[in-house]
Order: C-alpha cells, then sequence, then structure tokens
C-alpha cells in the first residue's frame, strides 16, 4: 500500500514539474521586477537569467515525462510575458531609457507590447518545428545581456535595440526550434 501511494505521488509530481518549473520562472521575473524597482538592478538582471534557465528546463521537463498541454502552454506565456516582457524592458528602461523621456517610456512600452503580441500569435498557430519572429526568451535574454554593456556603449545603441527586438519579435521571419 505504501509503495502505490509513493508510485502515485511521484507520478503527480512529474505530470507537474514542467508547470512548477514555470512557476519558478514567474516567480523570478516578478522578484527581478521588484528588484528593478528598488533599484537593485544588478539582482535584477541574474533572476531574468535564472528565470531563462527554468524556462529551459520546464520545457524538457514537459517533453521527458510527455506531459506537455494546454494549461502548461498557457502558463508558460504568461510567465514569458513577466519574465522577458517586462522584466528586461523594465531594467533597460531603469539603467539607460529613462533618460530619453517619452521615447524611452514609449519604447520600453512597445517592446513590452510586441512580447505579448509575439506570445499571442504563438499560442494559436500550429507546431511546426519553427518560430515565427524572434522568441521572446531570447529577445529578453539579449536585451538583459545587453545591460552589461551601458557603461561601453552608447545609449542610442539601446534605444535602436530595444525597437530592433521589438520588431523581430512581430516580424514575419522564422527560427528554428532548438
Amino acid at each position: 500500500m505504501f509503495n502505490h501511494a509513493l508510485d502515485q505521488t511521484v507520478k503527480k509530481l512529474k505530470a507537474q514539474l514542467a508547470n512548477i518549473l514555470t512557476l519558478v520562472n514567474l516567480s523570478l521575473g516578478g522578484y527581478a521586477i521588484i528588484a528593478i524597482i528598488n533599484n537593485q538592478l544588478n539582482l535584477g538582471l541574474l533572476l531574468i537569467f535564472l528565470a531563462a534557465l527554468a524556462d529551459r528546463f520546464d520545457g524538457i521537463a514537459a517533453r521527458k515525462f510527455n506531459c506537455e498541454s494546454e494549461l502548461g502552454k498557457q502558463l508558460d506565456s504568461m510567465s514569458d510575458i513577466i519574465s522577458f516582457g517586462v522584466a528586461p524592458a523594465l531594467l533597460l528602461y531603469q539603467g539607460l531609457l529613462v533618460q530619453f523621456g517619452a521615447p524611452g517610456t514609449f519604447f520600453a512600452v512597445f517592446y513590452i507590447s510586441c512580447g505579448a503580441f509575439r506570445l499571442a500569435r504563438f499560442n494559436i498557430s500550429e507546431n511546426n518545428g519553427y518560430f515565427t519572429g524572434m522568441p521572446i526568451t531570447v529577445a529578453g535574454c539579449l536585451a538583459t545581456f545587453s545591460f552589461l554593456f551601458i557603461p561601453h556603449a552608447h545609449p542610442i545603441f539601446f534605444l535602436c535595440l530595444i525597437i530592433l527586438l521589438s520588431l523581430l519579435m512581430v516580424s514575419p521571419f522564422t527560427f528554428k526550434k532548438v
């Protein structure tokens, strides 16, 4: 009887592991936003990269344990808009784009909007081995990584980068799934 209960518990945990990792991604993204608001930009950067690791492993877990679901897909998208949309946009905004005033604010919000559009488009598309538009996780990691170069690059570079990443997310270009 104990072995049966243990087996059932392990099965349930395996079935929910991907969703748990997705919620870890979401939590890290939320914590990153709070850190960034509190002007702890380096902590925010670290938390976004940790969220990316959790995001990578949730997909691996879902495929390995054959527990991919519509709920998991939607939850993943909601987590991704927080961790790779809002958090990186806020990081660049607080770190540099704020000095551009209204245009900096507009393009930070534009990036988030393009990321949300990209995720919504992905959720209604067929899985054919390709992404249409740059995945928000890639754009978010590139935007976050660029934060490290703020002392070394001209501020216009970052404004152009966030515009480029925004447009790539909603572009018709295809990217092979890895």
